[in-house]
């Protein structure tokens, strides 16, 4: 018996603007992998949504209920409409996970409880597939409301980006989550890398407040690698800012490697802490989402 009910019932979409991918500098530390490019270049695309029970901040959080569904499948079904997905699993180290995902109709891998974090997570599944795939796009399980144009334009992304190895996602950040240590900020330079994440306000100026005026960064918890990169950086050592920021992207930065950025227009985010999943059940009843 399924631990959670099914439903097909699927949001109505909504177009979104996806601004600035732009051709790509040569990044520190990227190897010979890239050096060759066809019209075929990173075209197998699978997605993976990493789901552990055992979160720290909101444990059970993939099962909870999302006005009568749980949250990992409302995810899943957003994933399923991704045009450049040509694969979407769970990976899970939690069998009552795994079991609630193949009563939906999900394709679930088994993974170990020693993964760091949602990368290695990943990773881990890609290596139990078996199967050869050149990006691998890694949906975090507590984005009920993603849109499946953001994953098809953070794939574009990373494939017109041929040095890039990792692609992600920002959107506008609101003033009231400006302090807020679960809405990770990031910065960009002027070709639309990542220069900085962080759980802190960036650009912080000198007065401490917020500046109205200046168009802060809300990262979005949707990220893609290139396969070859992604066997690469569970090898990677821990890196300090990573560390002490708990972000598993500085890693990425801190070892030289180039990080496609692109703006999209979303306006719900993600559940952290319990108190969110009432604020995205209003949100969805106001729109009328089911």
């Amino acid at each position: 018996m399924s631990i959670c009910n099914s439903s097909s019932n699927s949001s109505s979409s909504k177009t979104w603007i996806i601004h600035g991918v732009v051709a790509a500098a040569v990044a520190l530390g990227v190897t010979a992998y890239f050096s060759r490019r066809s019209s075929k270049f990173r075209s197998r695309v699978i997605g993976i949504i990493p789901a552990r029970y055992a979160s720290s901040r909101f444990q059970g959080k993939p099962l909870v209920s999302i006005l009568g569904k749980p949250m990992i499948q409302r995810t899943w079904e957003r994933a399923k409409m991704a045009a450049s997905l040509d694969h979407v699993v769970v990976a899970t180290d939690d069998y009552k996970i795994a079991e609630c995902c193949k009563g939906f109709g999900a394709d679930v891998v088994m993974t170990s409880e020693s993964c760091r974090n949602g990368t290695e997570r990943c990773n881990e599944a890609l290596q139990k597939l078996g199967k050869k795939y050149d990006v691998v796009v890694n949906i975090q399980g507590d984005e009920p409301l993603i849109e499946p144009e953001i994953i098809d334009g953070i794939v574009k992304a990373l494939q017109a980006a041929p040095d890039a190895v990792f692609s992600t996602a920002v959107t506008s950040l609101k003033p009231e989550d400006a302090f807020d240590p679960n809405r990770v900020k990031c910065v960009v330079d002027n070709h639309g890398y990542a220069i900085y994440f962080s759980r802190g306000l960036i650009p912080f100026n000198k007065s401490g407040k917020v500046n109205p005026q200046f168009p802060y960064l809300l990262h979005l918890g949707i990220q893609s690698y290139d396969a070859n990169f992604l066997k690469i950086y569970p090898e990677l050592p821990p890196t300090p800012l990573q560390l002490e920021e708990d972000l598993e992207q500085l890693k990425v930065l801190e070892n030289g490697y180039k990080m496609k950025v692109i703006k999209v227009d979303h306006e719900c985010h993600g559940v952290d802490v319990p108190e969110d999943v009432e604020k995205i059940e209003s949100y969805m009843q106001q729109r009328n989402l089911s």
